[in-house]
C-alpha cells in the first residue's frame, strides 16, 4: 500500500494543511481539497499541478498561479521564476517531516493513524 502526502505551507514554510491520497492518485486531484477555504495571493507548485482546470480555478479565485508549464504544452503560460524559487520552502517542510522515522518509513499500517502521526509531527514543527 502506498500513499502520498500532499501539503500546503504558508510563506514561512509552516504546514497549513496536510492530506493523504493513494499513491496512484495524481497530484492535481488533491489540489482542490488542499485549497478549499484557504485565502492566498499566489500558489507555488511544480509541473505536476499544471492543469487547465486548476489554473482556471485559481484565476477565478484571483490567486496567482506560479506553476511552470509542462514541456509538452502547445501554448506556454508565463511563470514568475523569481517567485518560483520560494517553492523550496515546501521541500524543506517535507525534509523536516521525514526527520521522524515513523513518517519516513510509513510505520503505521492504517492511513488514519499515519495522517495522525503526520499532523502530530507538523504541530511539533510549528512549535519550533
Amino acid at each position: 500500500m502506498t500513499t502520498k502526502i500532499h501539503a500546503l505551507a504558508d510563506a514561512l514554510g509552516n504546514p497549513v494543511r496536510l492530506i493523504l491520497t493513494a499513491g496512484h492518485v495524481h497530484d492535481v486531484r488533491a489540489a482542490g481539497q488542499l485549497l478549499q477555504g484557504v485565502a492566498c495571493g499566489a500558489l507555488l507548485g511544480d509541473k505536476g499541478y499544471d492543469a487547465d482546470g486548476l489554473i482556471e480555478q485559481l484565476r477565478d479565485a484571483r490567486i496567482a498561479a506560479v506553476i511552470p508549464p509542462r514541456s509538452n504544452r502547445k501554448e506556454k503560460r508565463e511563470c514568475d521564476f523569481t517567485l518560483y524559487k520560494e517553492r523550496n520552502l515546501i521541500e524543506r517542510l517535507f525534509e523536516k517531516l521525514k526527520q521522524f522515522r515513523a513518517i519516513a518509513t510509513r510505520y503505521d499500517k492504517l492511513a488514519r493513524n499515519f495522517l495522525g502521526a503526520i499532523r502530530l509531527v507538523a504541530a511539533v514543527i510549528q512549535l519550533n
